[in-house]
């Protein structure tokens, strides 16, 4: 399969291309020349299939000519040795955990996944890769332990400075070996702009192999399509239709489910739940795409104010606004109303919400209060431990961290200040 820039449908390149550019050299992002039809019969046997089996499928309809399936079954047991239940909340509310990765957040399902297609490619290509990746807390901690280590490849990760929580910080800047972590003196908006800006700077890419690894690169959206029919499996025995709520940030979550439902999963509506930032709901509202400076919330993974994925949202839907919001229901919510459905959850139920989690689950309370029964299903994207204190102060009660996060929390930060000016990240670029 060709993958084109959404900037220019003329442009088409190979899997291979697609994943090493990262972005495509007009700017825009690469799409799938076609969007393939699950096969016949798959969703009736699906509750018979494992994650890593559902993936291998689905996968292949977009890998097959570029990688063979010896190489695919190989890259996705390796990736994905872990499961996404589906857990009963309440009556018709259902959270997909997607947490039970070795970071603790559902970045690990693109970042391991892009880890396994990077290292095959990087492999062919016999010089070393560099990986810039900007993260606003949970994408920089998967793909800095997804790519640890992977011969070939060097990880760059930009974050901004006093805008992520403590485990998300150490869950990158701990690592060492292959992984540099530079700390921005800015927003995450400005660490996105910094990785865009380096991909189409000449010296840069004449002088380094650069790639992103952030949900611009196809092969992040690809697997994030896995855990939407692997939820559907498990509650197609409901006679009701699902709808799924996705916290949203850079909107690369919510991308993967349409592209899951442009295959042919029947999802009867996503709900595009957001924080303060809450530019594509308003989209969705007034027509309007005001793209603006990103607020700090209590879901910080969430606080992006110009979402790279929506140029990938109105492309599955020819710019027709009207065509998207039939599809899509979107609301957003204040941090206010994020405690009070964490402690309200918790009082009535004992499960413990991380703030991004909760943001899902009043998405989706929101859309049933409005159109009535369906199996409601929110993205619990993250362990409530990588949010600790947020959690505690919210619930006042301590929560148990896993095993994983302790050792991570135990780690000693190294990290290298950085301004947000171009020409700083550029220097040491070349430096390095």
């Amino acid at each position: 399969m060709k993958f084109y820039s959404t900037n220019n449908k003329a442009l088409r390149v190979s899997l291979r291309d697609a994943v090493l550019q990262g972005l495509a050299p007009d700017k825009g992002l690469y799409m799938p020349e076609r969007i393939p039809s699950l096969p016949a019969g798959f969703l009736d046997a699906a509750g018979e299939r494992s994650l890593q089996e559902i993936a291998f499928v689905v996968a292949r309809e977009f890998v097959s000519g570029d990688i063979d399936d010896n190489t695919l079954s190989s890259i996705i047991s390796h990736a994905l040795p872990f499961d996404a239940p589906v857990v009963s909340i309440e009556d018709n509310v259902y959270a997909l955990e997607l947490f039970h990765g070795p970071t603790f957040a559902f970045k690990d399902f693109g970042a391991r996944f892009m880890a396994g297609l990077l290292g095959h490619f990087a492999q062919q290509e016999g010089r070393e890769v560099v990986i810039l990746v900007a993260t606003s807390g949970d994408t920089g901690s998967a793909v800095a332990n997804g790519f640890l280590r992977v011969p070939g490849t060097r990880v760059v990760v930009l974050y901004p400075r006093g805008k992520v929580s403590e485990i998300q910080e150490k869950q990158f800047t701990t690592l060492g070996h292959n992984i540099t972590a530079l700390e921005v003196d800015g927003t995450f908006d400005d660490c996105q702009r910094l990785v865009k800006e380096a991909f189409v700077d000449p010296d840069l890419t004449r002088s380094l192999f650069l790639t992103s690894a952030n949900s611009i690169n196809v092969a992040r959206l690809i697997p994030q399509s896995f855990y939407y029919i692997h939820a559907y499996a498990q509650l197609r025995h409901l006679d009701l239709p699902i709808v799924f709520a996705v916290p949203s940030g850079n909107f690369g979550n919510l991308t993967a489910g349409l592209l899951a439902m442009k295959m042919g999963l029947p999802v009867a509506k996503f709900v595009a739940c957001t924080n303060v930032n809450d530019v594509v709901p308003e989209y969705l509202e007034s027509g309007m795409f005001n793209p603006r400076p990103s607020i700090q919330t209590i879901s910080n993974a969430m606080d992006v104010g110009n979402p790279s994925n929506f140029a990938r949202m109105l492309d599955l839907y020819n710019n027709d606004r009207e065509a998207m919001a039939a599809d899509l229901y979107g609301c957003s919510f204040t941090d206010e109303e994020t405690r009070d459905a964490m402690r309200d959850v918790y009082a009535r139920t004992g499960y413990v919400l991380d703030p991004h989690g909760a943001v899902g689950y009043l998405g989706i309370r929101s859309y049933l209060c409005q159109y009535g029964p369906a199996a409601g299903v929110f993205l619990e994207t993250a362990h409530p431990g990588k949010f600790r204190d947020v959690v505690e102060e919210t619930l006042d009660r301590s929560i148990e961290l896993p095993e994983g996060l302790k050792a991570f929390a135990a780690g000693k930060k190294q990290s290298v200040p950085m301004s947000a000016e171009f020409a700083d990240l550029k220097e040491f670029l070349l430096k390095v």
